[in-house]
C-alpha cells in the first residue's frame, strides 16, 4: 500500500476514535503511529491535546516540545507549548512559547491572549494590558479579552478605565459587563 494512503487511513482512524469519543484508543493509535514516525506534526499535536485532555499535562508538554523542535515554523505548536505550560505554572517558559508563536504569526490572536494571562500571572500587568490591547484589536467582539483588560486595569488601580470596558462590553456582551460590575464593584452596581 502507498505510504501516504496509508497515513491518510491512519489519520482518518484517529479522526473516527474521537468522533466517537474513543481517547484512550485514539492516543494508543497515535503513539503506535509515533513509533514509525516520530516526526508527524499531525500525531504529536494530536497526541499532545490528547495527553491534556486525558490530565497528563507532562507527556503533553514533552510531545509539544519534540513538535516545535522539529516544526520550529509551526505557531500552533508554539502556542499549545505555551498553553500547556501556563496550566502546570511554568510561567517563563509559558511566555517564551507564546512570545515565539506570535515572532511566526503576530495575528494569532490567542497567543496575545495566553501570554497576557501568562504576564498577568506573573503581575507584570503593564506589559499584559499591551497583549490585551493587541488581542481585542485582532479579536474585538470576543469577551475575553475584554474581561482581562478590565480585571487589569482594576488591579493597576484605573478604575474609570475598568468602567469605560464594563460601558463597552454593555454594547455586545451585557451578560460579561453585569458579571465584571458585580466582581469589580463598578458601573450601575456602584451607582
Amino acid at each position: 500500500m502507498n505510504a501516504r494512503l496509508f497515513s491518510g487511513l491512519v489519520r482518518w482512524q484517529i479522526r473516527l476514535l474521537l468522533m466517537f469519543g474513543l481517547e484512550r484508543q485514539a492516543l494508543a493509535q497515535v503513539l503506535r503511529r509515533l513509533d514509525t514516525q516520530p516526526s508527524d506534526a499531525f500525531s504529536l499535536a494530536t497526541g499532545a491535546h490528547l495527553h491534556a485532555n486525558l490530565g497528563d499535562p507532562t507527556a503533553a508538554q514533552r510531545l509539544l516540545e519534540r513538535l516545535v523542535w522539529l516544526h520550529p515554523e509551526r505557531a500552533d505548536g508554539w502556542f499549545n507549548l505555551g498553553y500547556v505550560c501556563e496550566s502546570q505554572g511554568l510561567l517563563a517558559a509559558s511566555e517564551a512559547a507564546f512570545r515565539r508563536a506570535i515572532a511566526i504569526d503576530p495575528r494569532l490572536d490567542r497567543a496575545w491572549y495566553g501570554l497576557s494571562l501568562s504576564l498577568i500571572a506573573q503581575q507584570r500587568l503593564d506589559e499584559a494590558l499591551q497583549a490585551l490591547r493587541k488581542n481585542t484589536e485582532l479579536q474585538p467582539m470576543s469577551p475575553y479579552g475584554w474581561y482581562q483588560m478590565a480585571r487589569v486595569q482594576v488591579d493597576r488601580q484605573a478604575p474609570e478605565e475598568a468602567e469605560k470596558i464594563i460601558l463597552h462590553l454593555r454594547g455586545f456582551e451585557p451578560r460579561v459587563a453585569a458579571q465584571l460590575e458585580r466582581e469589580t464593584g463598578l458601573g450601575p452596581v456602584r451607582a
